[in-house]
């Protein structure tokens, strides 16, 4: 009881707590991050095997799952031991190098590991000890975790996508962001949205634009923050989409034909939008008010 009623009072001592635990977090998004990705494509070629009839994989029968088996070195088996497993601290100690074989422990690991604290005391200061925290720290946590995965893969997986929507209409019950109608209109506005721009895309150029798990993502957004906060992120990650896109062209001569995901900056306007969207909404109002005078 103390205790809660400290991280009540001060916002200091609550946003570090929530650093420690978004570190540890972190720590787990790695594995999502890498493994659930295998794990579906495991997945896929058992099921295509199933279907032509032939035998499995010697592989395929080996458990391979976010659990297990128990985090290793690629490069020679080497298990991680506990205290060689401590966010971001051990990779310092480590000097980015597995302890048995010194082969290079990629820095992407320690980044997705503070990028999650930091994230995390930022929700928890913004937002405060309350009803609403919790909530906003899973949805901070999956975003991370999907654009993490579609940065590697250019995939949103349903089975993440599908269930948190569905979280995001159950809170909606309470509410906690929105109430069961801007829910329900800003999960169907989402999805249809990035639907339409789709087929209107390839009825122009014949090309297809995004992704069906866009769409999913941005219904995902709606059923959490309702309708409202839709035009906001769709403006937000085509903006800072477009602009990425251009400064890798130009900057670091990538092909324009290849394909950039878009569920990075879809998540991150969405991220903002539960932390600040009344005042990036306020803001947008009063710069398009002066821009018209």
């Amino acid at each position: 009881m103390v205790l809660l009623q400290l991280l009540e009072q001060s916002p200091a001592l609550l946003a570090t707590m929530a650093l420690v635990l978004g570190l540890l977090v972190g720590s787990f998004l790695n594995v999502v991050i890498l493994r659930l990705p295998q794990m579906l494509l495991r997945d896929w070629r058992i099921q295509a095997r199933d279907v032509l009839e032939l035998a499995p994989e010697p592989s395929d029968t080996t458990p391979f799952n976010l659990l297990r088996p128990a985090s290793h070195c690629p490069a020679c088996g080497h298990r991680i031991r506990p205290w060689e497993n401590v966010p971001v601290l051990s990779w310092l100690l480590l000097r980015g190098r597995c302890s048995a074989c010194s082969a290079t422990i990629s820095p992407r690991y320690p980044l997705v590991e503070l990028a999650t604290g930091l994230f995390t005391a930022a929700v928890a200061w913004q937002i405060g000890w309350g009803m609403e925290l919790l909530p906003a720290l899973v949805l901070t946590w999956t975003l991370i975790a999907l654009a993490g995965i579609d940065i590697d893969h250019q995939l949103l997986p349903d089975s993440i996508t599908l269930p948190t929507l569905w979280l995001g209409l159950l809170l909606s019950l309470v509410p906690v962001y929105t109430d069961p109608a801007g829910a329900i209109l800003g999960a169907v506005a989402g999805y249809l949205s990035l639907w339409l721009v789709y087929h209107a895309f390839r009825l122009l150029t014949g090309k297809e634009g995004m992704g069906y798990g866009d769409f999913k993502l941005l219904a995902l957004l709606g059923a959490w923050l309702g309708w409202s906060a839709l035009p906001m992120i769709i403006l937000l990650s085509a903006l800072v989409g477009a602009v990425t896109g251009i400064a890798m062209i130009l900057l670091l001569g990538r092909d324009r034909q290849l394909p950039i995901p878009f569920g990075p900056y879809l998540a991150g306007a969405g991220w903002l939008a539960l932390l600040w969207g009344d005042e990036l909404t306020g803001l947008y109002l009063r710069w398009s008010g002066l821009a018209s005078v």
